[in-house]
């Protein structure tokens, strides 16, 4: 089996290499761009493969109006700095104590790691009805703003099931309905708002 170091010409290093590989599988769409982060051959330390995103993060954020990173569940990424010098932050968390607690560690971290934020704010995801008296206690307790609170929807389960991609939700979905006045909320220009919601 070939190992990645046998595929890189001599006279190329294996950062550059690397650069190219990511560069390449790029997935240009309609509308916008994706690249999908895997993991590392086998057991080891996620330091390079980091470290070589933030390089080229760096480099493709200047090809963009927007870039959104949706970061895996945890704070990792946070320490490890592959999420920074970013705008505006959602911090994601379901409605239980171990969300909330996560959210102002998030906070705790970004503060302690000295990473550049413009704005930050907190979603309430999957949240279900009779709890917002008592989840807006607690949201009062982490300490980010809270933009938006996004309904238990039972198209979205069915849309999982299904396999179907979320942007073809109906919009008399609840949850597109909380989403679409989430991004009227966040402190973007009235034509960015518009151009936002039009790509999603």
């Amino acid at each position: 089996m070939l190992k990645l170091g046998d595929q890189i010409p001599p006279e190329q290093g294996r950062a550059d290499y690397l650069e190219g590989l990511i560069e390449s599988v790029i997935v240009e769409g309609e509308g916008f761009d994706l690249i999908s982060m895997g993991r590392p051959e086998g057991p080891g330390c996620y330091c390079y493969v980091n470290h070589l995103l933030r390089k080229v993060l760096d480099k493709l954020t200047g090809r963009y109006r927007f870039v959104v990173i949706d970061a895996e569940a945890g704070l990792e990424h946070f320490s490890r700095r592959t999420t920074r010098d970013v705008d505006i932050l959602l911090v994601v968390s379901d409605p239980t104590a171990r969300g909330f607690m996560t959210a102002k560690r998030v906070k705790e971290l970004v503060a302690e790691l000295n990473t550049k934020f413009g704005r930050m704010y907190l979603v309430v995801n999957r949240m279900p009805e009779g709890l917002a008296e008592k989840v807006a206690e607690e949201v009062s307790k982490v300490g980010i703003e809270c933009i938006a609170l996004i309904p238990e929807d039972d198209l979205l389960a069915k849309f999982d099931l299904e396999g179907r991609p979320f942007i073809q939700l109906p919009k008399e979905s609840r949850a597109y309905k909380a989403i679409a006045s989430l991004i009227k909320k966040l402190p973007l220009k009235e034509a960015e708002q518009t151009l936002w919601w039009q790509k999603i």
